[in-house]
């Protein structure tokens, strides 16, 4: 799996910023559908941690040492540090059935994003109806524009943020990316601020069975 920087979490449970992600992604979910879901890359637990009060079977992952020992203080049992060294998840949850993933804020830190939608769907290959679930901020050319005439692309495009965002992704971007790896992407949400000005977008993509 591809590496990201460590974002140096509080090793106490702080409720994450992104919190106008939350609603369109319980939108996309439903227990009898969802039944097994994994949060890859999930930081200190707060999207996972918010299912899991709503009654979801939610496990989390990430390379972060500080984001799973907060991740951890609420609900031990549930996050696990992943080793970026393995194509494969811990080994206390490798052998469950997970039919969806969810991925919040994390393909923008990426070097290799192609590698890690790889790694998603080979998880999701193991069910016969695999969700995705991938959240990342919005890039278009309305915002682009926008950014351009407030001046803010220094702000946007900061250098000097430690692990900050690499790539830029727009939804065509995206959606191709999906597709090269074995995703069919069936919904588009755009989160935050106005229409074509949003913060992030949501996609659900579904396990393309037939091309693997």
């Amino acid at each position: 799996m591809a590496n990201y920087q460590d974002y140096n979490f509080s090793d106490t449970y702080i409720p994450h910023h992104h919190k106008y992600i939350l609603d369109p992604l319980l939108s996309l979910l439903d227990k009898n559908k969802n039944q097994c879901i994994l949060d890859v890359g999930c930081g200190n637990g707060y999207y996972a941690h918010e299912l899991i009060k709503r009654g979801y079977n939610v496990y989390g992952t990430d390379a972060s040492e500080k984001g799973i020992a907060s991740a951890k203080s609420i609900y031990p049992e549930r996050f696990f540090l992943q080793n970026l060294e393995e194509d494969d998840l811990p080994a206390e949850i490798r052998s469950l059935p997970f039919d969806t993933i969810i991925s919040t804020e994390v393909i923008e830190h990426l070097y290799d994003p192609v590698e890690f939608l790889k790694f998603c769907h080979k998880i999701l290959l193991k069910s016969s109806d695999g969700t995705l679930l991938i959240t990342t901020p919005y890039n278009g050319y309305i915002k682009n524009v926008a950014l351009s005439v407030a001046g803010k692309w220094d702000f946007h495009l900061n250098p000097l943020w430690l692990g900050g965002h690499i790539k830029y992704w727009s939804r065509k971007t995206l959606e191709k990316g999906l597709t090269m790896t074995g995703f069919i992407p069936n919904k588009f949400i755009g989160c935050g601020r106005l229409p074509y000005l949003w913060k992030s977008m949501l996609i659900e993509a579904k396990v393309n069975n037939e091309r693997f």
